[in-house]
């Protein structure tokens, strides 16, 4: 049975600081995805996610036990990450498969279609405002209830619902444009 994350918490303020290479080996997988789909730069995932689990680490002692902590930790990271878009002034992200091709067999032809479509779905998405775009991406990327979503973004859920309804209408309309002019 794996040890619950507040015993190692616990460790870990207690001193024993070994205890949290088992918090990291836990939701590292989580942190850099959360990190990437927001930055969207391999190159930085490394980087930011070293000082995500900084910041992780630093802030042990206020985390409150009531809430689950990957929320905890994702809430860290999506915060850190919008800090450092916001001071790169870069306004990309992904969104992976949002469009399928619908066939079993993939050829050239239907591989480089999806790909330009992927293309512009990030694009696209890269233009919406942040309050709509990080939305999107922790809900249909991370998989984060609107709950989490709720916890991580320290909004109202009826704000949560209302951004993501924007964020989809929005994208639509974006896409649904491209597709009359031909371009999608």
């Amino acid at each position: 049975m794996e040890t619950p994350d507040i015993v190692i918490i616990k460790k870990c303020l207690a001193g024993e600081k070994e205890a949290f290479a088992e918090l990291v080996t836990r939701y590292k997988k989580l942190i850099y995805n959360v990190i990437y789909n927001i930055i969207y730069d391999k190159e930085e995932v490394n980087d930011i996610a070293q000082e995500v689990f900084i910041k992780i680490y630093k802030a042990l002692d206020k985390y409150d036990p009531q809430y689950k902590f990957s929320t905890w930790a994702v809430k860290i990271a999506t915060n850190y990450c919008l800090d450092v878009v916001r001071k790169k002034k870069i306004d990309t992200t992904s969104i992976d498969e949002v469009v399928g091709v619908s066939s079993d067999i993939e050829t050239p032809e239907s591989s480089y279609i999806k790909q330009e479509q992927s293309e512009r779905i990030i694009s696209e998405l890269s233009k919406l405002p942040e309050k709509y775009r990080v939305p999107l991406i922790l809900y249909h990327k991370n998989g984060l209830s609107y709950e989490e979503m709720t916890q991580v973004l320290n909004e109202p859920m009826s704000i949560i619902k209302n951004r993501l309804y924007r964020a989809r209408k929005m994208l639509k309309e974006k896409l649904s444009a491209q597709r009359e002019e031909g371009i999608l």
